[in-house]
């Protein structure tokens, strides 16, 4: 199991890979690493704040996809009928476009500092967009 940290704003997270359950997600994004990009609110999917991403491909279908992410989970959305974009849940989430209800993988889970998860969407609701990077430790 491979272990990162995430900075987002003035928050720093531990988290895991979902390498049994989303193992070609994990692969295209870690080929990426470290990530930068920042976050902004979500517009219709309840408490997450997202990263959208146009039309940058990851290479990746479905696998361990959800459409309501608990808080402290990561999704990728692929791309297809909405942008590719990944989201993190901070609370209630159903997730959604305006083309309407979407399903991203869950790849990610943050393990520490849950309590800043969301303290991050607060801020990025009230403050605006708020850097991120996820990097390998």
């Amino acid at each position: 199991m491979s272990k990162l940290r995430i900075t987002a704003g003035p928050f720093t997270f531990d988290a895991r890979f979902e390498e049994e359950l989303a193992p070609l997600t994990v692969a295209a994004f870690k080929a990426q690493m470290p990530f930068v990009s920042k976050v902004v609110h979500v517009r219709w999917s309840g408490e997450g704040v997202w990263m959208p991403l146009g039309d940058h491909q990851f290479g990746v279908g479905y696998e361990n996809h959800t459409s309501y992410p608990a808080p402290g989970q990561i999704i990728l959305y692929p791309g297809g009928v909405s942008e590719t974009e990944i989201l993190l849940a901070y609370g209630g989430v159903q997730f959604a476009s305006k083309v309407g209800q979407l399903a991203g993988n869950h790849f990610i889970t943050i393990t520490s500092n849950l309590d800043d998860v969301v303290k991050l969407g607060k801020m990025t609701l009230w403050q605006g967009a708020q850097d991120i990077r996820f990097e390998l430790i």
